[in-house]
């Protein structure tokens, strides 16, 4: 037992080994490989060892031309978004689009983010290509502010990454994007996921105040699956929750998902929030969140993913489901 005032700390440690038999021919050979199974113990878990083998060699080798690739694409123009419209739920016309970032590799075609986000994110490449984002979304609502029916406002939404978040170039790169296509602030949507915004609560805080401060809308993606405490809503400047597809899915099938539904609807309504339901597929689940009072949905029983000549075509076409 520790004495009086004393504190007892617990060190854990993630270690890789790089065996001789290997036959390298420089000490930093070693240092190079103990350093990659170093990082796939830190992968897999932490506070355990990992021995380097043939595969985390190839594995290596993989996310270097990935990470090689990513810095070229940005210069080579290979970057590309598309969008997903936002209904709202009385009406059933569009009320704002998500852009969705997508890659036009020359050699292996399309990309998923999610073989390639994970390694902008480690290696920076996401802050240049966030801006991108963010100025490429602005340049396209731009061109379409105007074409919705009486002239009702449009929005855009940006997904924004823990590296991004984390960037202090952040709201002047904003602001930059909103200037260059000459929008007011209110016509972009940020979307931050929950974890982002309790990794590092204060500086949160103010960060949010500073993008409210410039009227910007902030949004919590993917609500209901990251923390359990919901204390932290009333510490931050927030417009509107996005109800995750994972409880949409399930809502014709699973009683208790329903009440979780109804919970998180009850929840926004409370506080003054907007809320917004994705992966809407089924009448069924439209109907069951416009009777709950849930503001928008999207999600493929409206659209999918769609190039931006395709956006503006619907657009123009002032459809309404």
């Amino acid at each position: 037992m520790p004495a009086r005032g004393e504190r007892t700390r617990t060190v854990a440690a993630s270690i890789g080994i790089a065996l001789s038999d290997l036959h390298y021919q420089r000490p930093e050979e070693v240092l190079r490989d103990a350093d990659t199974a170093m990082y796939r113990a830190k992968a897999n878990g932490r506070a355990r060892h990992e021995v380097f083998d043939a595969d985390m060699h190839a594995h290596a080798v993989r996310l270097l031309r990935l990470e090689t690739d990513l810095r070229k694409a940005l210069e080579r123009d290979e970057f590309r978004l598309v969008y997903q419209p936002i209904v709202a739920s009385r009406t059933g016309r569009i009320v704002g689009l998500e852009a969705l970032l997508r890659w036009c590799h020359p050699e292996r075609g399309a990309v998923a983010p999610l073989d390639f986000i994970r390694t902008a994110e480690e290696t920076g490449l996401i802050v240049p290509i966030g801006q991108w984002v963010l100025q490429e979304a602005c340049r396209h609502l731009r061109g379409w502010r105007g074409l919705l029916p009486n002239g009702s406002p449009l929005a855009v939404s940006v997904n924004l990454s823990a590296r991004q978040f984390a960037d202090p170039t952040l709201v002047d790169a904003v602001s930059a994007a909103l200037a260059a296509a000459d929008l007011p602030a209110t016509s972009l949507r940020l979307e931050i996921t929950e974890s982002i915004l309790m990794d590092h609560a204060e500086a949160s805080v103010r960060l949010l105040n500073r993008l409210k401060d410039l009227g910007i809308q902030i949004e919590v993606d993917d609500f209901g699956t990251g923390y359990s405490s919901l204390g932290y809503l009333h510490r931050f400047r927030i417009d509107a929750l996005k109800i995750d597809r994972s409880f949409v899915s399930r809502l014709e099938v699973d009683p208790e998902n329903r009440e979780i539904v109804r919970t998180i609807v009850t929840l926004a309504q409370n506080l003054g929030m907007a809320l917004v339901a994705e992966g809407v597929e089924t009448p069924g689940q439209r109907e069951y969140l416009a009777e709950l009072g849930c503001d928008a949905m999207q999600g493929y029983l409206f659209a999918g993913a769609l190039e931006p000549g395709e956006a503006e075509a619907l657009l123009l076409e002032g459809r309404s489901w």
